[in-house]
């Protein structure tokens, strides 16, 4: 009698994909991978920062006051000195009665543009920063523990720049104080400003003081 070869049994199918789909089953449709997170868009207004008045609206920089140095804001009247250890010096043209606004609004272009606030030095000739006389009605102490922290955008009259630590940018709002205060808080203001200093004022006074540098 012939022998007959015995078939293997399937008892159940291996696990795993198969090469097609079963009869009358729809084969699953791949998951997507997910791509990379899109890149949020531009802010639409400035985020108010702790410590200080929030600004207003952001305001976009017109292309004469963005520098060829990559993160800096240049306003017009600006040179470079030759020394490479001095801060670069900004002048911005403004009234006695305009140089804080002015002053408000370069800060505001420095952080827009990358600066650290506790990187930025703002020192008054005149009338205080309403910030600065807000903190001072809780104490010398704690409003100069503020400045030594180093966390936010610090305001100062300008008499105690010789208290004031080196910052990389020192902001002089030239808002009153006469000349002869001028004239020794800028050359001050420069020691400190370890890489820009900005003065917002009346050129006719700030010119004579800084001579070339501006």
């Amino acid at each position: 009698m012939p022998l007959i070869p015995q078939e293997p049994q399937i008892h159940e199918r291996a696990q795993g994909p198969s090469a097609a789909p079963a009869t009358g089953r729809t084969a699953p449709t791949p998951r997507p991978v997910p791509g990379p997170r899109p890149v949020p868009g531009p802010r639409s207004a400035a985020t108010p920062r702790p410590g200080r008045p929030g600004p207003g609206p952001a305001r976009p920089a017109p292309p004469a006051q963005r520098s060829q140095s990559a993160g800096q804001p240049k306003a017009p009247g600006t040179s470079t000195p030759n020394s490479p250890s001095a801060p670069r010096i900004q002048l911005v043209p403004a009234t006695a009665e305009g140089a804080l606004d002015a002053a408000e609004e370069a800060v505001d272009l420095l952080l827009d543009a990358g600066r650290a606030p506790g990187g930025i030095l703002v020192l008054t000739t005149g009338e205080q920063h309403p910030w600065a006389t807000h903190e001072l009605s809780f104490g010398e102490a704690a409003y100069w523990a503020q400045h030594d922290a180093s966390e936010d955008v610090f305001f100062a009259d300008a008499a105690a720049v010789t208290r004031a630590r080196p910052r990389p940018v020192v902001v002089v709002v030239v808002n009153g104080g006469g000349d002869e205060a001028v004239a020794r808080v800028l050359p001050l203001a420069r020691e400190r400003a370890a890489e820009l200093l900005v003065v917002c004022g009346d050129s006719a006074k700030i010119n004579p003081v800084l001579g070339a540098g501006v």
